[in-house]
């Protein structure tokens, strides 16, 4: 680094330069006990990784207000069961969840919908209930993810939305 102009130097001294050091250590390579090699791992409880999954959370209290829930079914089922729907979609994609995928996610199981057809609601119902306690029902909320058909994910949010109108929410969700 250079010395400011008014740093007292004599002139007889030795101008300091770059010199590299004597020790240098070999480039780091992934060798930590826990790391994961190749793709991520997938089976049972595993979940769909992707990157800031958290943001679904704060993405989902949006939809709180816009959820419609039938007699004995709770918006915090709703928002979990959903939840999962967008992880996978996200995932798929290899990116954060943005608002898309739980548009499509609530879209499909009829959440957004004041008319939705008895046949959903009583599905939907039976699929959903008590999936917002995770402790105890976390792999209830896997099987509402992986139920959903893979082509259905990757919809556009209008194609999803056309075919749930359409009437075709058994083959949206799967179920």
């Amino acid at each position: 680094m250079a010395a400011p102009k008014f740093a007292p130097v004599s002139a007889t001294d030795v101008v300091r330069t770059y010199e590299s050091p004597e020790h240098v250590p070999q480039a780091w390579s992934p060798d930590r006990p826990a790391e994961i090699h190749g793709r991520q791992p997938e089976g049972a409880r595993l979940g769909y990784q992707g990157p800031d999954q958290g943001y679904v959370l704060t993405l989902s209290e949006r939809f709180r207000s816009r959820i419609v829930v039938a007699a004995g079914e709770s918006v915090n089922d709703a928002i979990r069961g959903s939840i999962n729907i967008a992880l996978r979609r996200a995932s798929l994609f290899g990116r954060a969840p943005v608002v898309h995928d739980l548009t499509i996610a609530f879209t499909i199981w009829g959440w957004l919908d004041a008319s939705a057809a008895a046949d959903l609601v009583s599905r939907r119902s039976a699929l959903f209930e008590g999936v917002a306690n995770t402790d105890h029902h976390y792999t209830e909320g896997r099987l509402i993810a992986d139920l959903v058909p893979e082509s259905t994910l990757r919809l556009t949010p209008d194609a999803a939305t056309s075919a749930y109108a359409a009437g075709k929410w058994r083959e949206l969700t799967g179920a």
